[in-house]
C-alpha cells in the first residue's frame, strides 16, 4: 500500500527542468510586490539578495504590522531557512488569487508534510527493531531508469498501437523478479491542461514537457513494474490535476510510488518488510538536496523496515555527464545535487540500496558500508522526445538481491539498448556491463564494483 502521513500537495511545473534545457533554480527569485516605501521592506530585500535569512525575516516580521504585502517576502526569508511551517503561516496571510501564491505555497505544505512524516517515524519507532522475517530471508529485485513511453505534448509522439508492445522485447526480464522499480519520467494525464512550464510561444525544442495517456499505466503494469518513483524534474510538468491523475493510474494498476513529500511505498516480500522512498533535485519532492531531512525520512523508515531503498533523480544530463563528480553537480544553473554525499549519507541513516536515475546515461556503481550505489541506470524506455545518440541509447536492467539485512548479496546488469523511436530491446553484446566497468573503476578506484563477462557484480579490493 502507499503509506502517507496526509494528503499530499501539488507542485509547480515551473519548478521543473526538461532533459538538456535550461532549467529554472529550485527556489523563485521573490518578486516585490507594488507597495509605498517601507524601510523594513528594503532592508529585508536588500537581505534576501545576500541570502541572510535571519535579517530578512526580522526585516519583513516588523514590515508585516505596517504592510500586509511583506508576508510574500517574508515567506521566502523563511524559505531560505526551510523553516516550512513559518512560509505556510506567512503565505496564508495573502489572498488566496495571488498570482504566485498556489504553485509555491503546495511546495512549501509539502514539505512541511515530509517533515511531519519524518517527525512521525520518529514518534512510532519502537525501541528497538525485530524483523519477522524467517531465518535466511533475502529479495530480489530488478530495477531500470527513466520511462516516459510516449507524449500527447505536443502532438505526433505517441508510439504505434497505442504503446502496447513497448515492453515486449524486454518485459519477461522484468518480471522475472520479487519486485521491478522504474522512474516514471512525467505524468499520466488525460487533461487538456496548459503546460505550467511550455509557454504557447515557446519556441520549438526549447522546452521539454510530457502528458503520457493514463491507459498507458497497464503497459507498465503488464510489463512487470511493482514500484515507481515519481520524483523528477517533468513529475510536474501539468500541474496538480496531472500529478493527481498520475497517482490514481498507477494506484488503479497496484503499482505503488513514491515521490510527493511524503509518499513512501511500503510491501512486504519473502517476509521482509520493504520502503522506497523517492528523492529529487527540488523541494516538490522529498529534497535531494536537504539532507538533514533526507536523513531524517531514512532513519525513520529503517527502524520500522527490513530493507530501506533510495531513488534519486539527480546529476547533470546528457553524454558529457557519464562521470559522478566528487562534489556539487550544477546543470544549466541548477543544483542537481551532491550525489555521493546524498547517497552516503542516506546509508549512513540506514538505506540499504541507492538506485540513482536523471543523467539520461549509465554512470558507475560503488559499495559504500556493503551497500550498493547504482548512480544513474540511463533511458530504458522514452519514446519520441528524448535524445537516443550515442551512449544515450545504452541502457541497462540492474539485477540485485538484498539479504535479510539489507546488505548485498549478489548482483547482475543485463544489457538493454533503445531502438527506433525509444522502445527497449535486449543487447546480446551487453554494452551497458562494459559502460559500468570502465566508468566505475574511472571514479571510484578503490570502492567501484567489478563487473564480470557475463555482467554478474563484485567488489574491488574487498571493499564491501
Amino acid at each position: 500500500m502507499l503509506f502517507s502521513l496526509s494528503a499530499v500537495l501539488a507542485v509547480p511545473a515551473a519548478l521543473a527542468a526538461a532533459p538538456e534545457a535550461p532549467a529554472p533554480t529550485a527556489a523563485p527569485p521573490a518578486p516585490a510586490l507594488s507597495a509605498p516605501p517601507n524601510p523594513d521592506y528594503e532592508l529585508g530585500v536588500a537581505a534576501l539578495k545576500k541570502k541572510d535569512s535571519a535579517a530578512a525575516a526580522a526585516a519583513f516580521e516588523r514590515c508585516v504590522s505596517a504592510l500586509p504585502a511583506c508576508s510574500w517576502e517574508l515567506g521566502w526569508a523563511r524559505w531560505l531557512r526551510r523553516d516550512w511551517r513559518g512560509v505556510v503561516d506567512a503565505w496564508s496571510n495573502l489572498p488566496a488569487d495571488y498570482p504566485e501564491l498556489k504553485g509555491s505555497l503546495s511546495i512549501a505544505k509539502g514539505q512541511l508534510t515530509a517533515g511531519e512524516l519524518a517527525t512521525e517515524l520518529r514518534r512510532t519507532a519502537p525501541a528497538t527493531f525485530v524483523s519477522a522475517a524467517p531465518p535466511g530471508a533475502s529479495v530480489r529485485l530488478r530495477a531500470v531508469g527513466d520511462l516516459m513511453i510516449g507524449t500527447a505534448f505536443p502532438a505526433g509522439y505517441l508510439p504505434p498501437n497505442a504503446g502496447a508492445g513497448t515492453f515486449l522485447d524486454v518485459s519477461k526480464a522484468l518480471a522475472d523478479a520479487d519486485f521491478t522499480f522504474g522512474n516514471l519520467e512525467g505524468p499520466l494525464c488525460d487533461e487538456d491542461v496548459e503546460s505550467l512550464k511550455c509557454k504557447p510561444d515557446a519556441k520549438p525544442g526549447s522546452c521539454y514537457a510530457f502528458r503520457t495517456p493514463t491507459a498507458y499505466a497497464s503497459h507498465y503494469k503488464a510489463a512487470g513494474f511493482d514500484v515507481m518513483s515519481t520524483a523528477n524534474n517533468h513529475a510536474s510538468d501539468f500541474g496538480e490535476v496531472c500529478r493527481d491523475q498520475t497517482a490514481a493510474a498507477l494506484d488503479s494498476q497496484g503499482i505503488l510510488h513514491s515521490g510527493r513529500p511524503g509518499t513512501v511505498a511500503n510491501f512486504t516480500r519473502n517476509g521482509l518488510r520493504i520502503a522506497l522512498i523517492g528523492f529529487h533535485t527540488s523541494p516538490s519532492c522529498h529534497h535531494l538536496n536537504d539532507t538533514e531531512g533526507a536523513v531524517a525520512l531514512v532513519s525513520g523508515l529503517a527502524a520500522q523496515n527490513d530493507v530501506v531503498i533510495v531513488s534519486f533523480h539527480g546529476g547533470a544530463e546528457g553524454s558529457k555527464a557519464q562521470h559522478v563528480p566528487d562534489g556539487p553537480e550544477v546543470f544549466y544553473g541548477e543544483d542537481r545535487g551532491d550525489l555521493r554525499r546524498f547517497s552516503r549519507a542516506v546509508i549512513d541513516a540506514g538505506a540499504d540500496l541507492v538506485l540513482g536515475h536523471g543523467p539520461h546515461v549509465l554512470r558507475g556503481m560503488e559499495f559504500y558500508q556493503k551497500r550498493l550505489i547504482v548512480y544513474s541506470m540511463g533511458n530504458f524506455a522514452t519514446y519520441g522526445r528524448f535524445n537516443l545518440t550515442g551512449p544515450q541509447a545504452v541502457s541497462m536492467i540492474v539485477d540485485v538481491t538484498l539479504a535479510a539485512d539489507g546488505a548485498f548479496a549478489a548482483g547482475r546488469i543485463l544489457g538493454v539498448v533503445q531502438v527506433g523511436e525509444g522502445v527497449p530491446t535486449l543487447d546480446p553484446s551487453n554494452e551497458g556491463a562494459e559502460v559500468v566497468r570502465v566508468l566505475s573503476a574511472e571514479d571510484f578506484p578503490e570502492s567501484g564494483v567489478t563487473v564480470a563477462q557475463d555482467g554478474t557484480l563484485g567488489a574491488r579490493n574487498g571493499s564491501r
